[in-house]
């Protein structure tokens, strides 16, 4: 069988059996289309160990025009596809390279940056004032902090699935998994201020342009058939003002820079504060995982090493007791 066709059953393998996202396919689609273009086989049998070695020295000398090297990781996530697509072919009785015979590369993981519960306050509470993006950013913030969501997450919350009475909500996550996510009584006030004062009808919890919200104030949307008021015409309002990733990065660095904070602070900040405050609290590291939508067990891990609340104590009591 062709390999360029075998590659795309494949991804609807993927998208449909193991409901992977649309943009975890698009990325499969994406590694595996440059191995095969580069290997230049149609034929299954013709992936062998010396050709995926010899693409492997491909990606690890491969330069973009700007003179730019993939990482480690990058490379990495090619030969995971890679063995994804040949343990799909061994399921399916095509004879071809054993994945089991690949092994991906390590890399040396990134430090986990994250901040103490003084730094959290300091940039929380840079968000004073009594405007509508004052309050918006401050429950950004604050829900952030509260929650551990990922920023795609916290902008494709809508107003209408807070449930701020029992201080929860659900989210759909990587993988189109659902998680319930929980908010703190500081997160609780911050958002009921913010949402008091919406008086749009947009969708989105949090919204970009605060002036634009004055077109679509109070506005009635039409019944079937009936005649459309001015500010409709000009197009639907629903999602047209909710914010992007970008403009929550943005809103994150400018109140951090406010607070005084020197670290390189981002939206997974907060996800990596929350992961850290739970742990270090005493939390365990099977609810961490769960509360953080993490899939594996093995990705929470990257936080034990800093969170071990009896680290130091066990040091202490046992170290050099000379």
């Amino acid at each position: 069988m062709d390999l360029h066709r075998l590659k795309n059953q494949f991804l609807d393998y993927l998208e449909i059996e193991k409901g992977r996202s649309v943009k975890t396919t698009a990325n499969y689609r994406a590694y595996l289309d440059r191995f095969l273009n580069w290997a230049k086989i149609s034929q299954p049998e013709k992936i062998s160990e010396e050709l995926v070695s010899r693409f492997r020295l491909f990606l690890n000398h491969y330069q973009n025009s700007s003179g730019k090297s993939l990482k480690k990781a990058t490379q990495n996530y090619y030969i995971i596809a890679l063995r994804s697509f040949l343990k799909y072919l061994a399921k399916k009785n095509i004879a071809s390279l054993q994945a089991e015979k690949i092994e991906i590369g390590k890399t040396i993981r990134p430090e986990i940056e994250f901040l103490g519960p003084v730094e959290i306050k300091r940039i929380t509470e840079s968000a004073a004032g009594n405007t509508l993006k004052s309050l918006r950013d401050r429950a950004i913030l604050e829900l952030l902090f509260s929650s551990g969501l990922r920023v795609s997450e916290l902008t494709n919350l809508n107003r209408d699935k807070i449930d701020l009475k029992n201080q929860e909500f659900s989210v759909r996550g990587k993988g189109d998994k659902i998680r319930l996510v929980f908010i703190s009584d500081s997160a609780k006030m911050a958002l009921e201020k913010y949402l008091a004062r919406r008086t749009d009808i947009d969708p989105a919890a949090f919204v970009r342009d605060v002036q634009g919200l004055k077109k679509f104030s109070s506005k009635k949307i039409s019944p079937a058939g009936g005649k459309m008021s001015e500010g409709q015409r000009g197009g639907s309002p629903p999602d047209s003002l909710r914010l992007t990733p970008r403009s929550i990065q943005r809103i994150v660095k400018y109140y951090a820079a406010k607070a005084g904070i020197v670290k390189n602070v981002h939206p997974h900040t907060f996800r990596h504060s929350f992961a850290t405050d739970l742990l270090s609290n005493g939390a365990d590291i099977r609810s961490v995982q769960v509360m953080l939508g993490h899939s594996s067990i093995t990705t929470t891990q990257i936080y034990t090493h800093i969170t071990n609340p009896r680290l130091k104590e066990i040091h202490k009591n046992f170290h050099a007791k000379k």
